[in-house]
């Protein structure tokens, strides 16, 4: 999938910022926080997940997503976030 494609998307970014912010959260708490709802919010996160940018871990049924520390593309996503953050 292309950049544009991944990050086209408002509420993936959001999620993206979220995690990069908290460390890592569940599938419903990103959506409560967010105001999305819960499919969406998965469909998201799967879509995130298969591009590198994040990774989860599940216990059960519950599963936790955080940014893979060890891909390229999450290094980048979160340095770009930090940089457009400091310079508002």
């Amino acid at each position: 999938m292309e950049l544009e494609e991944v990050l086209s998307s408002k509420p993936r970014i959001k999620i993206i910022k979220l995690i990069a912010q908290v460390g890592a959260l569940n599938v419903s708490g990103i959506a409560r926080r967010l105001n999305l709802n819960y499919a969406s919010t998965s469909a998201h996160l799967k879509l995130l997940e298969a591009e590198g940018i994040l990774t989860q871990k599940s216990y059960g049924r519950i599963r936790i997503y955080k940014l893979d520390e060890n891909s390229p593309k999450a290094k980048a996503v979160r340095n770009l976030i930090e940089t457009w953050e400091q310079n508002k």
